[in-house]
């Protein structure tokens, strides 16, 4: 299967309510590779790499988020994959 990298940045009330960690646990339950940290302008920025599939399924949960999470936006640009190994927070 063709693996896809797709660069995310979500808006609104991601930080403080355990986005990253659980975009974490969500990336590696669907065997995806990349990484996850916050950005200083309140954002949260993603890189996913994986099968299409998997990945579309994690980028629906981002434009969710956890429970206490209020997303507003999801921007992605798809990129070249780089052939990440593990996700992890930055």
């Amino acid at each position: 299967m063709e693996t896809v990298r797709k660069h995310v940045w979500v808006s609104g009330i991601v930080q403080g309510v355990f986005y990253r960690a659980s975009t974490v646990r969500t990336a590696q339950s669907e065997g995806l590779a990349g990484w996850v940290r916050n950005l200083p302008d309140g954002r949260v920025e993603a890189v996913l790499e994986g099968p299409a599939p998997a990945v579309e399924r994690v980028l629906g949960w981002m434009r969710v988020g956890p429970p206490r999470a209020v997303v507003e936006r999801a921007e992605v640009v798809e990129e070249p994959p780089e052939g990440l190994c593990g996700f992890t927070v930055r």
